[in-house]
């Protein structure tokens, strides 16, 4: 018998889980087996077939169309740049991870509990996308469309609050370094395979000191984990005084 299905009959049974999935997603699914995959990160299975990756793939560019459309017509006279910047903020990796862990995600999806590095990762915001993905499969675009505008944007995004978000937190630290004559650089401090995957952990080095660090499965992700955790430290993050 299959890991996730061992894992999956043990904790909730089939109807067991069917339930808490729809609590969590407000429908009852068509395709049950979709929403497995989708809810199955690599750490406990590893074929491509079997993991939430493909989904994750498909429902990240469902769920970019419909935002670029939701955008498109509640902001009728702003330009390329700001719908752009304003679709970014809403994609962002860490937002989607919290939106995830809110709907109840995190509960019902199987990954290596055991892998600590998971815990500071962004599965959850990639598992969600993955269940964009299913959702778009069993039922159609136009469902789908409805389905993210009822569930993720109009519970989960307050527009005035976004549009003043910083979300690039490396451009906000290499501002302050700049400003204060600081040297600021991103250093890789290692690399290791975990579960089959490389493992980055860097620093955000100001003037020689470590300052920050941050890990994950790319170096991108990485460092702007790294420059998140330094603009907190720094205070950075707090709205300036006049």
């Amino acid at each position: 018998m299959e890991l996730f299905d061992r894992l999956f009959r043990k904790s909730t049974g089939e109807t067991g889980f069917k339930a808490q999935l729809k609590n969590v997603i407000g429908f009852t699914p068509g395709k049950l087996s979709l929403y497995k995959t989708a809810l199955t990160h690599r750490s406990v299975r590893d074929n491509a077939d079997q993991n939430n990756e493909r989904l994750e793939y498909l429902g990240d560019a469902i769920l970019s169309a419909i935002i670029a459309d939701y955008l498109f017509k509640k902001y009728p006279y702003k330009e390329e740049g700001f719908l752009t910047e304003m679709r970014s903020k809403m994609v962002n990796r860490q937002q989607l991870n919290e939106i995830a862990v809110k709907m109840g995600l995190k509960k019902i999806t199987a990954f290596n509990k055991l892998d600590n590095s998971l815990k500071i990762s962004q599965i959850f915001g990639n598992t969600l996308e993955a269940v964009v993905g299913a959702v778009y499969l069993d039922k159609g675009y136009n469902k789908t469309r409805i389905w993210v505008l009822e569930r993720i944007i109009i519970p989960h995004f307050f527009m005035d609050d976004l549009e003043t978000l910083e979300i690039n937190h490396k451009n906000k630290l290499y501002g302050w370094a700049n400003k204060n004559g600081h040297n600021l650089e991103f250093e890789t401090l290692s690399e290791k395979f975990e579960n089959g995957r490389r493992l980055f952990t860097i620093g955000a080095v100001v003037d020689g000191k470590l300052l920050a660090e941050g890990k994950a499965y790319n170096k991108k992700d990485a460092s702007q984990i790294a420059a998140q955790i330094a603009v907190e430290k720094l205070g950075l993050s707090k709205p300036e005084e006049e």
